[in-house]
């Protein structure tokens, strides 16, 4: 006679509480998009497509001029709307495989992979510069703000996710 003793247990809970330690992981908390260290990871696998396929990709930083007196006139809480309302403006400017990032304070990243040509890149800039032109309306305030864009293109400007990230930055700085 064989006898068996099972023991069930329900983990949904702690399957939802991995899911999500892993989502803030690689998340940014306030506006939900990929971290740095998701951006790195994706940038890294569309180095490699880019390395097999002969494709470019291009990261375009982007920051929001005189965001700082967003924060100083109207406050963070105030900053921190204005940045959700940034966020969901970029979703809309690139294609549904791009990679939006927020790097942190008001640093934007959009890794652009598998592109033809620079000009795909200088179009996706013009939709950002386009969709910033609205004004945002922060705590019953309107508010018009303009991003600086640099743009580095893979191969031609690094051939690390960290060299890639730098020279959009400092194109950006010179924009």
């Amino acid at each position: 006679m064989v006898n068996y003793v099972g023991i069930f247990s329900d983990i949904t809970e702690r399957k939802a509480a991995v899911a999500n330690i892993e989502f803030q992981a690689y998340h940014d908390a306030l506006t939900g998009l990929p971290n740095r260290l998701l951006l790195y990871d994706r940038i890294q696998q569309a180095m490699a497509h880019a390395r097999r396929s002969q494709a470019l990709l291009a990261i375009l930083f982007k920051d929001l001029d005189r965001f700082k007196v967003v924060n100083d006139t109207l406050g963070h809480q105030a900053g921190d709307e204005l940045l959700i309302g940034v966020a969901e403006r970029l979703r809309h400017c690139g294609r549904a495989e791009d990679t939006l990032c927020r790097l942190g304070g008001d640093e934007f990243v959009i890794l652009l992979a598998g592109i033809e040509s620079p000009d795909d890149a200088q179009q996706v800039a013009q939709k950002v510069l386009d969709a910033m032109l609205m004004h945002f309306v922060v705590q019953s305030h309107k508010t018009c703000i303009s991003p600086s864009i640099g743009v580095s293109l893979f191969p031609r400007d690094g051939e690390t996710p960290e060299a890639l990230i730098q020279k959009a930055d400092t194109a950006m700085y010179q924009a």
